[in-house]
């Protein structure tokens, strides 16, 4: 029972229509409403900062409310005159990743600055931002009626600049178009030219890839450099910390591969020279790491040998929405899926109803749900990997912060680089042994827990390193979500 109208709920959001014209609510501006995050696992306090007025909307004039039903969070503008639904957006954020981590649940309070942007809207509005309970239902945490007469909104958009724009791929009106926005960090004066060289290399990556090759034509892809004072990115466990222009650092949530930014407000300065409705942070180093949170923003290193597989796998949470589907690799959460709640992301599983698994439309024939597969070998080999990399890491971080030798550096990260690439190749191997390799089903493990969590086909860009597509349930989830940007 409890089924069916989980079902019929999901499928009356779906079918919710926008009965109304953009022209009714918006003008064709946009406001980007800035607000503090504080609190800890058990509680959170959300108070407004400032807000700001820019040239365009790049959203989509005819999709403005989003049915998804994606994101830990949602952002709801309300007509304050009629109470009507009249823009929303799901979203993930780096406080509730705190909420998880071990400083949240030890009661330890943080505050992070995040941004919603929405289009200019005529009248007053209620901005609200829901949260999801241990149920997965939404509940409002905070709101705040906004008047765009308010003579505080900041209006004037001063530009910075000494900031370079560039259009990398350019097709058209961003209200049809995916607008993303690749800003630069890491990158100081003399390295302009490597921005420029990266910043073709990886825009053109992302229209080659499928399902994004299907639709290149409806991107617009630009560049945002803002020069740093020094090259390179924090690294606090080596004891290396850099002046750059996003102050982003490895070690997020004390993970030594999670490569983040708390600094949102200098982000979505940088990102407010172009019209944007997805960000990418390119940090300047051949470090192994990134981060990507859906609907906030994603970051990828330049230089790695895996850095075109962190640019689309990130990319893949950050707009998306996709889950990772691994379960080996050490993560800074606790929990992040609620056991006996079935999470919102459309490739992974609880599998609580077998007989209406969410992928159920794209299953492979006879399929045996859940589908058996060589998990047992697979979890020796890569968890014995994970112990070796985490103990070569370790060791390197220590060569760094003792300022050993470079030379000794160079030669065990080369080390690493070889083992870890041998590794992947072993992986890829394996798993195309199997004779489900290909096939989708419900294979177990995913979402960072190696029992009881499944994810649809064996191997997938969310799942393992490499150059590899998306599975077909997530390439079909991203494909979704670029037609309610141009559609």
């Amino acid at each position: 029972m409890k089924t069916i109208i989980l079902f019929l709920t999901i499928l009356m959001t779906a079918m919710a229509q926008q009965n109304f014209n953009f022209e009714d609510f918006f003008i064709d501006k946009t406001l980007r409403i800035d607000y503090h995050h504080t609190g800890d696992a058990s509680m959170e306090l959300v108070t407004l900062d400032q807000m700001y007025q820019y040239d365009i909307w790049a959203g989509n004039l005819k999709n403005l409310v989003d049915n998804f039903n994606n994101g830990a969070y949602y952002y709801k503008i309300y007509d304050a005159a009629s109470g009507k639904l009249i823009y929303s957006k799901g979203f993930d954020s780096y406080f509730k990743e705190y909420q998880t981590s071990d400083d949240g649940i030890n009661g330890i309070k943080k505050s992070y600055h995040e941004s919603a942007i929405i289009p200019f809207p005529k009248n007053k509005v209620k901005f609200s931002l829901e949260k999801r309970d241990k149920q997965n239902k939404l509940n409002e945490i905070f709101s705040s009626e906004i008047d765009p007469a308010n003579y505080f909104i900041i209006r004037e958009q001063v530009l910075d600049k000494s900031v370079k724009v560039y259009r990398e791929i350019y097709n058209g009106d961003p209200h049809t178009k995916v607008d993303v926005v690749i800003l630069g960090e890491g990158y100081t004066e003399k390295e302009t030219a490597k921005f420029e060289k990266d910043l073709k290399r990886f825009a053109n990556l992302l229209v080659s890839h499928a399902p994004f090759n299907k639709y290149k034509n409806s991107f617009n892809i630009y560049g945002v450099l803002k020069l740093s004072e020094e090259s390179g990115t924090d690294e606090p466990g080596a004891g290396i910390y850099k002046n750059t222009a996003l102050n982003s650092t490895f070690y997020s949530l004390g993970s030594e591969r999670y490569l983040l930014t708390e600094d949102n407000k200098s982000m979505r300065d940088a990102a407010a020279h172009v019209p944007y409705d997805a960000i990418y942070i390119m940090v300047n180093t051949p470090r192994y790491g990134g981060g990507g949170i859906y609907n906030f923003y994603c970051t990828f290193v330049s230089d790695n040998q895996f850095s075109d597989y962190i640019f689309l796998h990130e990319f893949g949470h950050s707009f998306g929405g996709l889950a990772d589907e691994y379960y080996t690799s050490d993560v800074a959460y606790n929990e992040f899926y609620p056991k006996g709640v079935e999470p919102v992301e459309p490739n992974i599983t609880y599998l609580m109803d077998k007989e209406n698994i969410k992928w159920k439309s794209f299953l492979s024939p006879g399929i045996e749900i859940p589908t058996p597969w060589e998990k047992e070998d697979y979890d020796k080999m890569d968890l014995a990997w994970q112990s070796k990399r985490r103990e070569m890491n370790k060791k390197i971080a220590e060569l760094k912060r003792s300022k050993a030798p470079q030379d000794q550096i160079n030669k065990l990260q080369e080390e690493y680089n070889e083992m870890d690439k041998l590794h992947s190749r072993e992986v890829d191997s394996y798993l195309k042994k199997s004779k489900y390799y290909g096939k989708t089903g419900a294979f177990e493990g995913a979402g960072y827990s190696s029992k009881g969590m499944y994810r649809p086909m064996l191997d997938c860009l969310m799942f393992s390193k490499g150059s590899k597509p998306f599975c077909n349930v997530c390439e079909s989830r991203v494909a979704e979500v670029i037609k309610h940007y141009t559609e």
